[in-house]
């Protein structure tokens, strides 16, 4: 029953992000990724299948690509208003992205570590392996953008969503990294919970 309710939010939102979005080019840069991992979803259901805390977090990670995708990460109107209201100096959405650009993937890196049997040495090493993995997974995304913007000129700018902040890639991965640090402090008891399952 969840797995149907998991695909119904998935392709409610998906639908919605793909109805006149802001940018048509823009919005398949930053849905892109959350349709790949759909596919992936898809084909390790059976052969490799995740906890139900991972599955709800992928999701919260699509919606939060849909969103970004549907409006361009500097335009989202819920942060232009937290923008207006703080008077700060650009739409910080991206950053939630990026926090959780680290905070998903720490988990399932976690996961696969765990499962697979690759990490036994130590909680310690455990948890320094996972965000070694969140800051290299942050710092290819960056690559990517940075290829994007090279082979696309201007029409990346959306994109990028650096807002004239001269520090925007360096923040992104501190973001990326404080989001694995809380993931792997708010959550490694309840997901070793569900992985004892």
């Amino acid at each position: 029953m969840m797995k149907y309710l998991w695909l119904a939010i998935f392709f409610v939102v998906l639908v919605w992000s793909a109805i006149d979005p802001k940018d048509q080019f823009t919005w398949f840069l930053e849905v892109a990724p959350a349709l790949i991992g759909f596919i992936l979803v898809v084909l390790t259901y059976k052969k490799f299948p995740l906890t139900p805390l991972l599955y709800t977090l992928i999701l919260i990670h699509m919606i939060i690509l849909m969103v970004g995708g549907h409006y361009t990460y500097a335009e989202v109107p819920l942060f232009d208003m937290v923008k207006e209201a703080l008077d700060q100096t650009r739409n910080n959405y991206d950053k939630v992205g990026h926090f959780a650009q680290g905070f998903i993937p720490a988990i399932l890196a976690r996961e696969i570590l765990i499962r697979k049997h690759i990490v036994e040495a130590s909680k310690a090493w455990l948890n320094y392996i996972v965000l070694s993995i969140v800051l290299a997974f942050s710092a290819f995304y960056e690559l990517i953008e940075w290829w994007v913007a090279l082979a696309t000129g201007e029409d990346a700018e959306a994109f990028l969503g650096t807002q004239g902040y001269v520090w925007d890639t360096q923040s992104d991965m501190m973001y990326a990294l404080i989001g694995g640090i809380v993931a792997l402090l708010l959550l490694s008891r309840y997901h070793d919970k569900q992985l004892k399952v």
